[in-house]
């Protein structure tokens, strides 16, 4: 508890750069290591972590991943990019590095320098280096082309590449420096060279761009991504830190990302819905975040969102609910042909004379498909994964909770008293039968030999017990008057008692008269017949 309440210091204290340090729990009872103060300990720094990591930048801050997962994160990505970039210019001399542009961007393995050319000292150029992610399924060699690629394509709305190259293990590309910034920065007022922190997580003032910037913005991204759909490049990587501003025109930046592999900023957000399963789909959903931080001056609080607040304009609430709602995350986003048809962008007109223009090979092409498959597969096999997740959660929480403990303890107490009345049930039965079984009534059979006669209600019991069979007794015997008379009237009502000694086989008064010899037979042959 102490070495992790220390690290807790750092890291609150790292925080501080964007105004984001949170009141630590007490640690004035430190030295008292008893179970009430460690429990205390943990419960405050466990809502601390939680309200880091339910904030979107901060989740995928460095800082909060090294303290979280020290051993996944120790390595210094700084360093290794410089390696890789001085390696770079041991071949290409006219480049020269400026100064290292620490934490403009969000992602932890991919960093920027400062850069200028040697004949040319006062132009700015960004280098960006960043290593392979857990989507590259291009091969090497289709991957370098592909990269080689980039300067060639020319879009009005595409941020141009000055060069790029890359290796088996990383990619590096050098584009102009603008002074202005981007999208994101617009929208925050802050500046480019500013720590991502600092310029976005804690904003100062919170307000949204004009309508007519917002159409036009919308309108240029939506013809961007439109166009890279049709040539079959996978994107994915919409956000407004992603969208260069010239002027009033919008750029893309960052066309690389999807063939290095990373993944999206928003990918926390899409892969909870399994109907957003597609590179397209991802654009459209992630194209509802920018719209909504264009127009509200900050992104959602969370996603799907319920209900929007008042928009400069109901056409803007229309396309957010189309890529935002609960009803468009669970039934699927539209096209981007079909959001270019709404009120909002359709009536925007586009004044550009630049040719949109980026070759592939039609191998290429081949590979770019089958990477885009892989990259879709993966992302379906993780929104399984977190569905699953999420219901075994849900069923755990809805089992542990207290209501469900009452019932089922009220469950068990029904179940062990129906149990306990059954066994008394059998219990009961089983002594009854023990008890029926030493009464005359259920007695074996007497042998015709015995020399005892059974008694009258023994016999009328028997009578009763054979009321089917139509066969009847009538003792032979001197000395039992009284059974015999009380066996003799069973001989009208056609019952039989049973074999009792004394007595001997009789058939019904009508048999009697067609075989008048049948009651002088013994026991023994009118028991076989």
């Amino acid at each position: 508890i102490v070495r992790r309440y220390s690290d807790f210091d750092l890291l609150n204290n790292s925080l501080q750069i964007a105004g984001l340090s949170l009141p630590l729990p007490p640690k004035k009872l430190i030295g008292n290591m008893d179970r009430e103060f460690i429990a205390e300990r943990q419960k405050g720094l466990q809502n601390y972590l939680n309200v880091i990591t339910t904030n979107h930048i901060l989740s995928n801050c460095e800082l909060v991943k090294k303290f979280l997962d020290p051993n996944n994160y120790s390595a210094n990505y700084t360093e290794i990019a410089l390696q890789q970039v001085s390696m770079f210019f041991r071949s290409e001399p006219k480049w020269e590095v400026v100064e290292p542009l620490k934490d403009i961007g969000w992602r932890i393995r991919k960093k920027y320098f400062l850069m200028k050319i040697k004949n040319q000292p006062k132009e700015r150029l960004v280098l960006s280096w960043a290593d392979l992610g857990p989507d590259k399924y291009l091969s090497d060699k289709d991957f370098q082309c592909l990269i080689k690629l980039l300067p060639s394509c020319l879009h009005p709305y595409i941020y141009r590449v000055t060069f790029a190259t890359a290796n088996e293990s990383s990619a590096l590309l050098i584009r102009m420096f603008n002074e202005k910034g981007t999208l994101k920065d617009l929208i925050y007022k802050s500046k480019p060279k500013d720590p991502f922190l600092k310029k976005y997580c804690n904003p100062k003032k919170i307000q949204g761009l004009e309508l007519q910037q917002i159409k036009t913005y919308g309108r240029q991204i939506l013809e961007v991504l439109k166009f890279l759909h049709d040539k079959g490049f996978p994107y994915g990587h919409l956000h407004a830190s992603n969208v260069m501003l010239d002027g009033d025109t919008c750029r893309l930046l960052d066309l690389e990302n999807s063939l290095l592999g990373l993944p999206s900023f928003y990918r926390s957000y899409f892969s909870q819905f399994r109907k957003i399963n597609t590179l397209e789909s991802v654009d459209v959903h992630c194209f509802g975040h920018l719209l909504y931080e264009m127009t509200y001056g900050r992104p959602p609080d969370s996603v799907p969102v319920d209900s929007f607040p008042p928009a400069p304009s109901m056409a803007v609430v229309a396309v957010l609910e189309s890529t935002l709602s609960c009803e468009a995350c669970k039934n699927g986003m539209p096209t981007v042909s079909r959001l270019l048809q709404m009120p909002l962008f359709s009536d925007v007109l586009l004044t550009t004379s630049e040719k949109p223009q980026f070759k592939i090979p039609t191998k290429l092409k081949e590979a770019l498909r089958i990477a885009k498959e892989c990259i879709e597969k993966r992302l379906i096999e993780e929104q399984k994964q977190i569905h699953q997740h999420r219901r075994l959660t849900r069923a755990q929480s809805h089992h542990g909770s207290e209501e469900e403990r009452k019932k089922r303890k009220i469950l068990a107490r029904k179940k062990s008293k129906r149990s306990a009345l059954e066994n008394s049930e059998e219990h009961s039965a089983k002594y009854n039968n023990s008890n029926n079984s030493g009464s005359g009534a259920s007695s074996p059979l007497t042998s015709p030999s015995s020399p005892t006669p059974p008694s009258t209600s023994a016999a009328l019991g028997l009578s009763k017990r054979c009321k089917e069979r139509d066969i009847c007794i009538t003792s032979t015997s001197s000395t039992s008057t009284t059974t015999s008379s009380s066996l003799a009237s069973c001989e009208h009502r056609g019952t039989c008692p049973a074999l009792v000694s004394g007595c001997e086989w009789r058939e019904p008064r009508g048999l009697a008269h067609l075989y008048p010899e049948f009651p002088k037979r013994n026991f023994e042959e009118s028991q076989n017949l």
